[in-house]
């Protein structure tokens, strides 16, 4: 099984050329929850690896969804007040509640059918496909099951709490079984109209 890395923002993914990769959320391309276990979930998950080729990885929901925050124990820091190694989790679960309790999501997205931001954890997103200017993401909505696209920066899906203030949505629903290849979703957005939406409040 592959974990995260909260300190660099990465997976650690098997790669048959390097032995192991990391790579970053927006390298992901589709997403699938195994039938099965439960406890914790498992994903099948295929990435864009830095040799160049895709590969596919098997993700538990604990390592796709909390472990870029931080929240596991077992990794120290040196603290420069006390001179004594401390876990890095106490830090960053404070920094994450703090900002939750403010209203602030480490992901989002914009439902089309509800036309409401909706927050989100990595195992909602299904497919992905990356390119210069951004990343286009499918998201099953947790609320109503269906699927929309948003159009959204690198930053937006890699770096946790790192909210883009309007995304490009797909105007259209997807039924919550639809767009589950990198080619269905390039197909779509071929012939795509997008509408801009706020996913954070004027300031």
């Amino acid at each position: 099984m592959s974990g995260a890395d909260a300190l660099t923002g990465t997976y650690r993914l098997p790669c048959p050329r390097l032995g192991e990769t990391r790579v970053r959320l927006s390298s992901f391309r589709e997403l699938e929850r195994l039938p099965g276990t439960a406890h914790p979930a498992v994903y099948r998950v295929t990435f864009a690896c830095g040799c160049d080729d895709d590969h596919v990885a098997l993700v538990g929901h604990d390592a796709l969804d909390w472990a870029p925050l931080g929240l596991d124990p077992g990794t120290t820091y040196v603290n420069l007040m006390t001179a004594r190694s401390d876990d890095l989790a106490d830090e960053l679960v404070a920094l994450a509640s703090a900002r939750i309790d403010r209203g602030e999501w480490p992901w989002s997205f914009f439902c089309y059918l509800e036309d409401v931001p909706r927050a989100v954890t990595p195992s909602s997103f299904r497919v992905l496909d990356g390119s210069a200017d951004g990343v286009a993401v499918a998201v099953s909505c947790p609320t109503c099951t269906s699927t929309s696209v948003n159009l959204v920066s690198r930053p937006h899906v890699d770096v946790p709490f790192h909210t883009d203030e309007s995304v490009g949505v797909v105007t259209t629903v997807f039924a919550e079984e639809a767009l589950r290849t990198i080619d269905g979703l390039r197909a779509e957005l071929m012939t795509a109209t997008v509408d801009e939406r706020r996913l954070t409040p004027h300031a």
